[in-house]
């Protein structure tokens, strides 16, 4: 530890500085001593090479000839980049440890498709945050249900075949760190999420392709539509249970062997893998709805499929959606709408400054429309 603490100072860096410089002088030039070629002052050399030699390299002989440090500089020097490199791995795996589990890998992320705009997490889940969650699901599993497109009710039906629960918001801690590191990864504030849902598809259970944004004005009236989804996948599937989306611009070009069922053919398909995380957009950057996002869980055929998912809304999910007309409902979502209708958003990106009846906007009051 003292070695390190000398690392920190200027004046033995500079030292080991001059131990690189000499070095590399004594390399290029090996038949003429370091001095020779000194800088004038008064038209005479300046020399001195036994005091400068000597103040850099106090085991060094002070002689003009000796200008190259002695081993016993050049190991001092090696000890103490090691140490220096030694402290460098202290620091970053102390910064990684404040940074905790709600960090997440960029090195790890894979883009899958650009419509829909689709991102695959490579061990974005440990096995034991995976069994944790199945674990809390286990004895309290309810059949899934689906939003109905006219009332905004949930009702059961056969398109989705699969049984399912939510978690509370950070249950606990392992809970805590995996919605924090979602927010990490979609750049999306935690507010925005739903609770988690833990989702079971035994054999032959499914889920048909269906959009993520909302049809209806209820389920829009909390955090609005939305925006993006992270599906986690807590188990290996033997067979089947691959999310697909059949209309992907890439559907064609992916190629599938016969591990791949038939559904995962009729469009571009991830196949489920115990710790990675699937991140897909319902929106465009507009905020317009994208029907490239159709995505649905085909068919177990082997074993079964546990899976997560986090749904992520354009607004707070805590918050009821303002809706025109009413006495409050002329207000804007950010500070930034008077500055962005200064300069034409309103115009320019009426979807996401203005919106329509559905789905207001975010600047509805520095667009002067709220009377509509």
């Amino acid at each position: 530890m003292e070695t390190v603490r000398w690392a920190m100072e200027v004046g033995v860096w500079a030292r080991c500085l001059g131990v690189g410089l000499l070095a590399t002088a004594r390399r290029f030039r090996r038949k003429r001593t370091f001095w020779d070629s000194g800088p004038r002052i008064g038209g005479s050399a300046v020399t001195g090479s036994s005091d400068i030699t000597h103040r850099f390299f106090p085991s060094s002989s002070a002689t003009p000839l000796v200008a190259f440090p002695s081993r016993r500089d050049m190991n001092f020097c090696r000890h103490l980049l090691l140490a220096a490199v030694f402290a460098l791995l202290l620091a970053v795996c102390a910064s990684a440890a404040s940074r905790g589990a709600g960090s997440f890998d960029p090195s790890r992320v894979v883009q899958l498709s650009w419509r829909p705009r689709a991102f695959l997490h490579k061990g974005f889940l440990s096995d034991a945050e995976c069994d944790h969650l199945i674990a809390l699901a286990k004895d309290k599993l309810e059949k899934s249900m689906v939003a109905d497109n006219e009332s905004g009710k949930s009702v059961q039906s056969e398109v989705r075949t699969s049984s399912g629960m939510f978690l509370e918001r950070k249950q606990d801690e392992v809970v805590t760190r995996i919605e924090e590191r979602i927010s990490a990864w979609t750049f999306l504030p935690p507010e925005n999420g739903e609770s988690i849902q833990i989702l079971h598809y035994q054999n032959g259970e499914k889920y048909e392709p269906h959009y993520d944004y909302f049809h209806d004005k209820k389920n829009q009236a909390l955090g609005g539509h939305r925006i993006a989804t992270v599906l986690m996948y807590l188990s290996n599937v033997e067979k089947g249970g691959e999310t697909i989306f059949p209309n992907a611009e890439g559907k064609l070009l992916q190629p599938k062997d016969n591990t791949w069922s038939d559904c995962a053919r009729n469009g571009y398909a991830v196949k489920p893998v115990k710790g990675d995380a699937l991140l897909f957009f319902s929106l465009h950057p507009d905020a317009t709805t994208d029907s490239d996002s159709l995505h649905g869980s085909c068919p177990v055929i082997e074993g079964q499929k546990w899976s997560a998912t986090k749904w992520i809304h354009v607004r707070s999910f805590d918050l009821p959606v303002k809706q025109p007309g009413s006495s409050d409902g002329c207000e804007d979502d950010n500070i930034l709408c008077p500055q962005w209708a200064a300069v034409g958003e309103c115009a320019k990106n009426p979807n996401y400054m203005v919106g329509t009846k559905e789905a207001p906007g975010f600047c509805r009051k520095s667009c002067k429309v709220c009377a509509e």
